[in-house]
């Protein structure tokens, strides 16, 4: 089972790339280490305010795959900086 998941968010408070990429850089090191998946930005790079991530797990069961993207979205939820708006997971 191959699980992708496109996340949009806002940052609030950012008031610069160097800020947002900071931000970004410690939820997407986080969500490497502690679930083993492939994270990066697929869109916004030049808007300061805005982010879009593209996150793939991979898996032999279906179940364990549905519970890694709920925890890493639940991770991404817990981060004050940023809100969580859009966000579209695919089975593939």
């Amino acid at each position: 089972m191959i699980y992708y998941a496109e996340v949009e968010c806002i940052m609030y408070d950012g008031h610069s790339l160097k800020q947002k990429r900071s931000i970004l850089k410690r939820i997407i090191a986080k969500l490497r280490k502690d679930f083993n998946v492939a994270v990066t930005e697929l869109d916004y790079h030049d808007l300061w305010q805005r982010t879009k991530l593209g996150i793939v797990t991979v898996s032999n069961d279906k179940k364990h795959c549905e519970q890694v993207m709920q925890e890493i979205m639940n991770v991404i939820d817990n981060y004050s900086e940023l809100e969580r708006t859009v966000t579209n997971i695919e089975r593939i």
